[in-house]
Formats: structure tokens, sequence, C-alpha cells
């Protein structure tokens, strides 16, 4: 689209070393034959406890994520900020399972929450309620099944820390993304976020939920939530996926035979997120939204739709956001253009990364389109360079 054309600008940061590595990395996640083969190499190295960490640091990590702390992700928010692009800290961590690990990731997201605080660039924090316990406990939370003593106690902690990172959010006026899970774990995630949402959202949306819009029923869910909104006047913070467990969740459905919650078409997918972009705009009076998207229609439509609703564009209601290494074309182009923009910015210790590198990889890999728009748009950029 003619909004996204502009390759120096999208690549304006990037030097030559920064696209060839860009260019092997994309070549290989878009072919998933030789994706799936690497990725099964990785898992079987770490098995292994071979050392591969500085590979990975040096080529995946360091195009997808930040830095293994905030302190040395400070370069990459810097040269984002140049380009007038924000930062989200998302400690990405995962696969933990002890209390202590738990308390680990509560207060590295406190310390996100205190950077943002004083730092414009940083305009979000983001967390994962699977970062602060068990799966199984949110499943059957989710499912209102009974628990165990055990469960109780941990349940008791869980909420405690979500109270503590939320409270922590509106007193230092940093709004937060609680990202969206697997949905046989978000009716947890949905009730106590709104729990949350309407302790807090009083003034203005600090904390924000996350609806997956390959779900069937997030439209449903998402007039519902207007109409409580209206009843109980609290304002509410939404950011708008895609979904990231397609897949996931269609095989799931079958293996359980159970209805799949999930749209099996794509193009049911974007006239869901492009009609909830549409509710979200008429109601923007209560409504704060992020659109997580690194499709160029809905990126097109939502800046469209603030100009029918004389929304100006710096509007801090509303942000565009794409993850670091990714869709550059629509996230530099739209800052140029003076919206709010923010990346997604990973960091963490590599090895506890990896999980949602190999995710990354294997999402990106499954998304049709996605990885040959990444490689065109770098190809095209280093043949622009070459003839200038």
């Amino acid at each position: 689209m003619t909004h996204f054309n502009n390759l120096e600008v999208a690549f304006s940061d990037k030097s030559n070393a920064d696209l060839n590595r860009a260019h092997l990395l994309f070549k290989t996640i878009s072919s998933p034959f030789l994706s799936k083969i690497l990725t099964s190499i990785v898992k079987i190295c770490l098995w292994l406890k071979l050392p591969i960490t500085p590979i990975i640091k040096a080529t995946v990590f360091k195009h997808f994520c930040g830095g293994t702390t905030i302190k040395n992700s400070q370069k990459v928010m810097a040269k984002l900020w140049e380009s007038h692009i924000g930062t989200i800290l998302d400690y990405s961590a995962e696969g933990k399972k002890s209390e202590e690990d738990f308390n680990h990731v509560m207060e590295e997201t406190i310390r996100t929450i205190l950077k943002s605080k004083n730092e414009k660039s940083i305009p979000f924090s983001v967390f994962k309620f699977t970062g602060l316990c068990s799966f199984s406990l949110l499943e059957k939370m989710s499912y209102n099944s009974v628990l165990t003593k055990k469960e109780e106690v941990e349940k008791g902690l869980f909420l405690s820390r979500i109270e503590t990172i939320c409270r922590t959010a509106a007193e230092n006026k940093v709004p937060i993304f609680i990202d969206a899970e697997e949905s046989w774990i978000q009716n947890a995630i949905d009730n106590i976020t709104m729990e949350m949402m309407r302790k807090y959202n009083k003034e203005e949306a600090c904390i924000y939920n996350t609806l997956q819009m390959y779900r069937n029923d997030r439209i449903t869910y998402l007039n519902e939530l207007v109409s409580d909104i209206k009843d109980n006047k609290y304002f509410v913070g939404l950011k708008l996926v895609r979904g990231a467990y397609h897949e996931q969740e269609i095989e799931r459905a079958k293996q359980k035979n159970y209805p799949c919650p999930v749209h099996t078409i794509k193009e049911n997918t974007d006239t869901d997120y492009n009609k909830a972009l549409r509710i979200c705009m008429e109601n923007i009076d209560r409504i704060s939204v992020c659109a997580g998207t690194h499709n160029e229609e809905s990126s097109s439509l939502l800046m469209d739709l603030m100009q029918q609703h004389n929304i100006q564009k710096g509007d801090k209601r509303i942000f565009f956001s794409q993850l670091l290494g990714m869709s550059d074309h629509i996230s530099y182009n739209i800052a140029n253009s003076g919206f709010n923009v923010a990346k997604y910015v990973p960091y963490g210790p590599v090895k506890d990364v990896l999980p949602y590198l190999i995710r990354r990889a294997e999402e990106n890999t499954s998304i049709a389109g996605q990885m040959g728009r990444e490689l065109t748009n770098i190809i095209e950029e280093k043949k622009r360079r070459r003839n200038s």
C-alpha cells in the first residue's frame, strides 16, 4: 500500500550488515522445511546442553530481541526513539514453574513499569499471566474447577502478584498490557483483567486486555464490554491482535472434539479485526486501543478511521504496534507520518528467551505471505542502496 512504500524510511536505521543478517534470517524462516529442521536442531542442542548460545545471540536473538537485560536493551530503544518509535519492554522468559521464578517475573515487570515512568520512549509495559503462575492453575480457574489446598495457596499468591503489578502501573500512570494466551486459559485472564480494569481504570485506561481476533467470539465479547463500560463508568484499554496459537487451537479442538474456537478462514479473522477497530473508534471516549498488527490493510484502516472521527495523529489513546525486527515498512512509515508507534522489544537471558524465539519462527513460517513480504522489502532496499 502507498502508505508503506518508502523503504528508505523503513530501513533508515539499518546498516548494510543489519540488512544482510535480516536477509539470511527471513530466507531461512520462509522455508518451512528448513525452519523446522533448524528449530529441531536447536531444541536438541538445548536438551544436550551444547554451547549454542553465542551463535543464537549473534543471529536470531540480535534481530528479534533488545538484549539480555533492560540496561543492555537501551541501545535498541534509543535507536527506535530516533525514528519516533517507542519501546514496549517485554520480559520474555518462558516456561518457568517455581514460586521463585514467578516472583522474579513480577519483580522484572515492575522494573519495566518504573523504567517506563521515567522515559517517554517507553509508553507501555506488558506481562503474561503464565509468567506468574502455573498453566494448569489458570486452566482450572478458567473452567471453575475445584482447587486443591495447595492450588488455593498458589492462586492467592498469583492474584497478589497481579494486584501488585496493576497497582504499581496505576500509581505510576504507566499503561500496561496483559497478553492473551490459549483459549482454554483465557477465561481466567479475561475475568481477572476485567476486575483490574474496573478497579484501576476509573479516570483513564491503564490496564489493557488483549483480544485475539482469530477467536470467533471476540466481537461478541467486545460488544458486551462496550455495554459494561457504559453501565459501570470505567475506561477500557484494548490491544487488538490477530492471534498467536492458531494451529494449536485447531488441533486441540479436533483432539478433544469441541467446537473450534478460532476462525479457520483467514478472511474472517481480518473482517473481525477491522470490525473491532471500528467499534473501538466509535467508542473512543471510553476505549483506548493499541493495534498490534503486521497487516497493511488494518493499519491503513485505522489511520482512515482516525481521520473520519477527527482524532489527532498523536492522540495517546491510539497506538500502532509491531514486533521488533518485523514489518519495519509499517512501523517506520506510520511513525514518520506522525502517528503513535511502539515496537514490542523482547528481552531476557538468551536461554530463557529461546522458547519465544522458536515460537516466533514457527508462527512466522505459517503466516502466508508474511516472510515473502519481509524478504522482498529487504531485497528491494539492498538494491536501492546499491543504485543510489
